[in-house]
């Protein structure tokens, strides 16, 4: 089965938008809350702000794969809360351009971190939707189940038949039916489920989602 490709404006624009609302999340965050552990381990709230807003930073240099996320978190979670949520929406806007400007070739070509470039863009509106979840869990905050998580389930569908993953056919609540390959069983659940499953933050058993292993490893 050929995985479908981001598409460019929809793709670009999630992307910001997920930035936008993290910046919202955190910007009035009390010291408390800041500090509080989230299930990243051995990360704190600080931490996981201090690894996105690394993220855009190396963006923005041209340095992306530089840097570790926790290289990232441990020099950017000295910042406060309000000061990383301005600086982050900043680096963020001036992404929008360049992300949505891309020529169609270049879209589509080879990119940092072993991805092409539309599929880096995708990556980046994952990584931003999930660790925002991550502050959200953290704090005891709902869960934003607006468009962002319907990307970060076309991300983790993407990256499971990158990786080789059992063929099978889930049909999620609210986000319709997501094949991985090409047959395989047929799987009901929850779309987030699905997401924190498929980045090792939920066990797939507890949730019935036993085919769905962690993208990362």
């Amino acid at each position: 089965m050929t995985t479908p490709y981001p598409p460019q404006q929809e793709t670009a624009d999630g992307a910001i938008d997920e930035y936008e609302k993290f910046c919202d999340l955190v910007a009035g965050l009390t010291p408390e809350q800041w500090d509080a552990p989230t299930r990243c381990e051995g990360w704190a709230v600080r931490d996981v702000a201090g690894h996105v807003f690394g993220v855009a930073v190396d963006i923005a240099d041209r340095a992306s794969g530089r840097r570790t996320a926790d290289e990232q978190a441990a020099e950017y979670r000295v910042l406060t809360p309000k000061a990383l949520a301005e600086e982050l929406r900043g680096k963020a806007r001036a992404l929008r351009g360049p992300f949505a400007g891309m020529s169609e070739r270049s879209w589509t070509s080879p990119g940092p971190m072993g991805y092409r470039r539309g599929e880096s863009v995708l990556l980046l509106l994952q990584d931003t939707y999930v660790h925002a979840d991550d502050i959200r869990a953290a704090l005891g905050l709902p869960s934003d189940r607006g468009p962002g998580l319907a990307a970060t389930v076309d991300f983790v569908r993407f990256a499971l038949e990158r990786r080789g993953a059992a063929p099978a056919r889930f049909v999620l609540e609210d986000v319709g039916t997501v094949e991985v390959g090409e047959g395989g069983p047929e799987v009901h659940g929850d779309p987030l489920d699905f997401v924190l499953a498929g980045t090792g933050r939920k066990d797939p058993a507890a949730c019935g989602l036993d085919t769905v292993p962690n993208i990362y490893g």
